[in-house]
């Protein structure tokens, strides 16, 4: 007699740290729950191909890691934004000491 294939706790868990990744992503705090939910995602998937059959919740785990990497994406994008904006402020200010004309 076969077990009833049961959904996976893991998987939504995934999704919900995926989609908080997403969300937070351009605010660079999407990294920790992106690459949590990225890890949580691989123990899962491994659990599921071990249950043969008997773990259901596939397509909510390659929902959250989509989203998770979305939000590494968003997360790095802000980080080259706000390097390259830091790096043309720094261009724009005078560099040295700016003295009078005749001053030795």
């Amino acid at each position: 007699m076969d077990p009833e294939p049961v959904p996976s706790t893991k998987a939504r868990a995934v999704f919900a740290l995926g989609l908080v990744g997403l969300l937070t992503g351009p605010f660079v705090g999407g990294v920790i729950p992106a690459t949590l939910a990225l890890l949580l995602a691989r123990q899962s998937a491994r659990q599921a191909y071990a249950a043969g059959g008997y773990l259901t919740g596939s397509a909510w785990i390659r929902r959250g890691q989509r989203l998770a990497w979305v939000g590494l994406v968003l997360a790095l994008t802000a980080l080259v934004v706000l390097l390259i904006a830091g790096l043309l402020h720094l261009a724009a200010a005078p560099a040295g000491q700016d003295f009078a004309p005749g001053t030795d």
